[in-house]
């Protein structure tokens, strides 16, 4: 058994894959292993891929596949002690890896997960652990009361703390228990299913923790690959439906609450980006006031997220 079980889903974009794959052999001692899941790649891509990098063993997802979906393609295959779940637009710092895999053995046996500190391209520090994240937390943060990475209990610390969530872009998790949680659920097409996992891992009385000691840069925004208003318009409804999902906990009547209060919230944001986009030459808050009206489909819609995201896509 290797120590680590690295699992990368790459969106047929070898510019992120490269740079990413080359940190790990780089700044990695312990022994693992890595699944990149080739999602919608071109032959020309795959088999260059697997060409430059004989050693990993790629996946390939050639059908419209949410985060979740296709990282528990790999997820099942995976022989380590740990996963790692990381975005292809990263890139590790040295012993990024190692740290977090000895920082278990400085905590108690229900430590679930233990995540790096997220840096930008510019090396500054972006997120440092994840606080709790409730239906209250998202009106607050609407309404400007609760900023959202604000410096408490739960983040931006030195060493090794605990936090409450985790950010999907990299985290190490015990194979075991993950698997225990069935993966990723994946009823969740574009987030939250990194929250919904470490909500369920509390719940249940694990713990998620943080080593600042460990660290990597985060490109955020590239791993999709595609323009704002050919991804956004189908990943924005998506998401909508998620969080609705995943705030109502399953609960019809719940739902229809969270559905209202929701829809008062992505009304305000489809009136603020309408009156931006008469000033907006670029076309951004024209595309993201059409996002919001999918959005408010999305609230009220019978489809699961999967099904919204394949709607609108196939539409541009």
């Amino acid at each position: 058994m290797v120590d680590v079980s690295v699992i990368i889903v790459c969106m047929n974009k070898l510019e992120n894959l490269y740079p990413c794959l080359n940190s790990i052999k780089e700044c990695t001692s312990v022994s693992y292993e890595v699944f990149v899941v080739a999602y919608l790649f071109t032959k020309e891509n795959l088999d260059k891929a697997r060409n430059d990098f004989p050693w990993v063993k790629f996946i390939v997802s050639d059908e419209i596949r949410g985060f979740a979906e296709n990282n528990n393609l790999a997820l099942r295959q995976a022989t380590g002690k740990y996963c790692f779940v990381l975005n292809d637009d990263t890139i590790l710092k040295p012993k990024c890896i190692d740290i977090l895999v000895e920082s278990f053995d400085k905590l108690s046996p229900n430590v679930a997960v233990v995540s790096p500190n997220i840096l930008n391209k510019d090396g500054e520090l972006v997120v440092s652990g994840m606080p709790p994240f409730s239906f209250s937390d998202y009106i607050q943060y609407f309404l400007r009361l609760k900023p959202r990475f604000t410096n408490n209990q739960w983040v931006m610390k030195k060493g090794l703390f605990k936090t409450y969530n985790i950010l999907g872009c990299a985290f190490l998790i015990k194979r075991d228990i993950f698997g225990k949680f069935g993966w990723f659920d994946e009823y969740f097409f574009f987030a939250p299913e990194d929250v919904a996992l470490s909500t369920s891992l509390n719940n249940n009385g694990y713990e998620c923790w943080v080593n600042s000691d460990s660290e990597l840069i985060h490109l955020e925004g590239m791993t999709s690959g595609k323009s704002l208003s050919k991804i956004t318009l189908a990943t924005a409804p998506a998401h909508c439906k998620g969080l609705a999902h995943f705030f109502s906990k399953g609960n019809a009547l719940c739902y229809i609450f969270v559905a209202l209060v929701m829809t008062f919230v992505v009304s305000s944001q489809f009136l603020f980006h309408l009156i931006k986009s008469f000033k907006d030459t670029t076309g951004v808050n024209s595309t993201l006031a059409k996002a919001n009206i999918h959005e408010l489909f999305a609230l009220y819609s019978f489809k699961t997220p999967k099904e919204l995201f394949i709607k609108y896509y196939s539409k541009q």
